[in-house]
């Protein structure tokens, strides 16, 4: 009976291990893609051992090393960011949004598009584009968000630091957004924006 149960449980490791690796490929920042696919990896790695698949546990080991390797790339290569204000009939700004508009849907439901008299910035990482940030101009130095977007693979909150200086630089004293996606939430808090009764807002002379 004791080694039925274990091999279930052997079983089981090897369907987490599996779960975790097909999961990881669903993931759109690239950084969570390879933290899950490693953690896949390892319990995939540690399920072959048990079960005397050396093959398929060196194959695992092999994808641990190259994970391990990325993921220090993509944390510790410094990126180089460069804004650009555009206005509302910019065709690559169109062109982007076109491109870009499921995620952009997922996350800003209320966005339809551009307007005339919308700060409009662009932000580069040297030649391609890394986000987007589309604010409605209020008083008192304050920008409304309407669009603040960052293509998954460089979504680890270096361009919203970037820009966000930016906008301190060019006289901006206040950002205020509003959304009821979670995931936008945890961003929003984790970029220094504290929730008001309506908005959530950030000081950017703090």
């Amino acid at each position: 009976m004791a080694n039925i149960d274990i091999k279930q449980i052997i079983e089981i490791v090897g369907y987490i291990g599996s779960a975790l690796v097909i999961v990881s490929m669903l993931m759109t920042s690239v950084v969570k893609l390879r933290i899950i696919n490693m953690t896949g990896s390892v319990i995939f790695g540690a399920y072959a051992l048990c079960i005397h698949s050396y093959p398929t546990a060196a194959m695992q080991v092999a994808l641990i090393i190259i994970n391990i390797v990325n993921l220090y790339k993509l944390l510790n290569t410094k990126k180089e960011y460069s804004v650009v204000k555009v206005k509302s009939s910019d065709l690559y700004l169109k062109h982007f949004l076109q491109e870009n508009q499921t995620e952009i849907k997922k996350f800003f439901p209320d966005f339809k598009n551009v307007e005339p008299g919308q700060v409009i910035y662009l932000v580069c990482c040297k030649e391609t584009c890394a986000g987007v940030f589309v604010a409605a101009p209020q008083e008192d130095s304050t920008l409304t968000v309407c669009l603040d977007y960052t293509t998954p693979a460089y979504r680890d909150t270096s361009v919203g630091r970037f820009l966000y200086n930016q906008l301190a630089v060019q006289g901006i004293k206040k950002l205020k957004a509003a959304t009821n996606d979670l995931q936008h939430q945890k961003y929003l808090k984790k970029m220094g924006f504290t929730k008001s009764e309506l908005y959530f807002v950030k000081d950017l002379m703090n």
